[in-house]
């Protein structure tokens, strides 16, 4: 999916790493190439989404071809080199947890197997037989899910994931920091502490600061498992760790050939290869959200809080990581070298390889470092 046919219809926007200016540019993919269009009016992406239609914006906009397609996804992710970058760059780094039955009832089994996948076998039995597939199609917030909740704690099974999954408030969380997301063909990292880890294949909202979504894209919240099942208090441990948010290859924009309900019926292909020859395939259904992705947003931003340069959201997702891969029981966990590809029909795919956050190139490219190159280029 990383061929130009995938692209060939639609706007799709990113950033590229032009080594001549030792810096990011703003791209365009048109005709099976990319190109710049970086401006004193849109020197970032987060300039380009306040636009009101940044698609027709883009229709004004030449550009000069920088690269193919086949040459920008060939390239390393090194500053000597010309290479793709997290398409996104001053938006804050958002995610939903639990907004899926399937992936909710994997936390509630982390949860009390307290981060042991030696336990995670006996306990998804026991709470498959309490709960089972009873609350697939429960819309949360509502009076049914009240009394769910109300049952299942008269069960004994009641779980601080099992109250954001149904209850009326969405858990949203602060995936990674501004700048620090990696983008198609870098590594991806896991903390060295972790033993049990997966990737979470996603869609990503890009969201301007009026809290309008001008687009989607592709996302690996890459999940330590054993460490959040520990306590939920360590969710930023588990979650935001040197190269553990990948987004990409590209923000395809809303437009007459894409919108929000092209978000609401996607299906993402989960791939995961392994130096040793095994290889994992898994899927997410966002037909299966448990709840909408405007409200996702609107628990997100608003009155109660802004984002002045707007953001991007991941919302979770319906992979639930219960193959074995090595040990009986324990479910699936990564290994060094694995090659996860996160695939949409209407997105692309986004590839990374798996390595220790301490092994990953660090990162040093900031926001102050964007403006004062942005600034060195007479693009601010």
């Amino acid at each position: 999916m990383t061929g130009s046919n995938v692209f060939s219809t639609g706007t799709f926007v990113g950033r590229i790493w032009r080594p001549e200016f030792g810096g990011p540019a703003l791209v365009v993919v048109r005709d099976g190439k990319l190109f710049d269009i970086t401006s004193k009016e849109i020197p970032t992406i987060r300039d380009l989404l306040e636009k009101d239609d940044p698609s027709a914006y883009l229709r004004s906009q030449r550009g000069a071809a920088i690269a193919t397609l086949d040459e920008a996804f060939a390239g390393k992710a090194d500053a000597s080199q010309t290479h793709l970058l997290s398409p996104i760059d001053l938006q804050a780094i958002k995610a939903c947890g639990v907004t899926f039955a399937r992936s909710m009832i994997e936390r509630v089994i982390e949860e009390r197997a307290a981060g042991n996948p030696d336990l995670a076998l006996k306990i998804r039995e026991r709470v498959t037989e309490i709960i089972g597939d009873s609350l697939r199609n429960l819309k949360a917030g509502s009076p049914e899910a009240a009394k769910v909740k109300a049952a299942l704690i008269e069960e004994g099974v009641w779980s601080q994931y099992l109250e954001v999954g149904i209850g009326p408030d969405a858990e949203v969380f602060s995936k990674s920091q501004i700048m620090s997301s990696v983008g198609h063909g870098a590594d991806v990292g896991l903390h060295p502490i972790s033993r049990w880890n997966n990737p979470e294949p996603e869609i990503v909202l890009a969201v301007d600061s009026q809290g309008r979504i001008k687009g989607a894209t592709l996302g690996n919240d890459v999940n330590l498992r054993d460490v959040e099942g520990r306590s939920a208090l360590l969710l930023g441990k588990a979650k935001d760790n040197n190269a553990s948010c990948a987004i990409g290859p590209f923000i395809r924009l809303f437009d007459e050939t894409y919108s929000i309900d092209d978000v609401r019926n996607a299906e993402l292909g989960l791939k995961v290869e392994g130096e040793d020859g095994y290889v994992l395939n898994g899927r997410s259904c966002m037909k299966e959200i448990s709840r909408d992705p405007l409200d996702l947003v609107a628990q997100t931003i608003g009155r109660h809080h802004q984002y002045p340069d707007g953001l991007v959201l991941f919302m979770g997702t319906l992979f639930a990581p219960v193959e074995d891969r090595d040990v009986a029981g324990q479910g699936f966990t990564h290994k060094i070298g694995d090659i996860v590809t996160i695939s949409n029909p209407e997105l692309g795919a986004l590839t990374n390889r798996v390595r220790l956050s301490t092994d990953c190139a660090p990162w040093t490219f900031g926001v102050s470092h964007l403006m004062r190159n942005l600034a060195s280029r007479g693009l601010l």
